[in-house]
Parts: structure tokens; sequence; C-alpha cells
């Protein structure tokens, strides 16, 4: 038995979503949202707070403007990483 409820998506969840049904990868929106409950349900677990923490600073950060963007070259990423890294420690060390 299916029950007709109203939702509301955001604006890029709703683009996915209807691009599913152009691409025919679904019969229509209703179906989308119904594969990602099935989804949810066969993990049987919702995400998890710190997990969602997560996701909401990412998307924070996300918004700063990109002056305040740390710059990072790709071959070096992880390298100028972990040096940020020893650099907050030893201030963290020297109470600065």
């Amino acid at each position: 038995m299916t029950v007709k409820i109203s939702i509301e998506l955001d604006e890029s969840h709703r683009e996915f979503a209807e691009k599913m049904v152009k691409d025919g990868v679904y019969p229509s929106i209703s179906s989308v949202v119904q594969a990602g409950i099935e989804q949810m349900m066969l993990n049987d677990e919702v995400p998890a707070d710190a997990l969602a923490g997560m996701a909401d600073e990412i998307r924070r950060r996300m918004e700063l403007p990109k002056d305040q963007w740390i710059p990072l070259e790709g071959d070096r990423m992880f390298e100028e990483v972990r040096a940020l890294i020893r650099q907050k420690k030893a201030e963290k060390q020297n109470g600065v």
C-alpha cells in the first residue's frame, strides 16, 4: 500500500532526482526517494551525529569566501597539510 505525502527537497536534491528520472534510471521522483529510503533501511543505520556534524562543518567551510581558503597544491597537498598540522601543534605547545 502506498501513502501520498508531501516533502520538501533542497534545490540540488530536486535537480538530482529530476536528472535520475530524465535519464530513465527511475520512473518518478517518488521512486528516487523510495530508493534512497530503501538503501538506508538496508544499511540499517542512521548516520552518526559525529558524521552529520562533520558534513555540516564541511558545508560551512565551503561557503567561506575563497580568500579564506588554504591553498593546497595537488602534488604537495599531503606534505602541506602535515606542515600545517605541525605548525598548529607547535603554536598550541607555545601557548599561541
